[in-house]
């Protein structure tokens, strides 16, 4: 799914980069834990949480992940906002509950990620 659908799907507002709404997902992982984020194993996995903090563009970075999602209308500040710029990620927000998005996301086609 592309990026420029799920921000449609889910009424959410881009933050940064948006020259990555073309990029193809394949699934995606709601957590507000950094540490059972890191546990991750699938590629192209967009990240929604609601967590706003450094830690969450830069476990993102360690993984890979191109794009966040924040729910529940929270906004990174500023420095956030860069950093995720530097680092090729995409910032999406959107009102929405975590649940609500990724029931509407996974409704919609978007498998989740499943731990074995």
């Amino acid at each position: 799914m592309k990026l420029s659908r799920i921000k449609e799907l889910i009424s959410a507002e881009i933050l940064c980069n948006e020259e990555m709404l073309s990029m193809e997902t394949v699934c995606a992982f709601g957590s507000d834990l950094m540490s059972d984020v890191l546990a991750l194993t699938c590629k192209d996995t967009i990240l929604i949480t609601g967590l706003t903090n450094i830690q969450t563009i830069r476990t993102a970075e360690m993984l890979d992940i191109k794009c966040i999602i924040f729910v529940r209308n929270k906004r990174p500040d500023e420095t956030i906002v860069e950093l995720a710029k530097e680092k090729g990620i995409c910032i999406l927000a959107t009102r929405h509950t975590m649940f609500t998005t990724c029931g509407i996301l996974y409704s919609n086609g978007l498998k989740g990620v499943d731990k074995d």
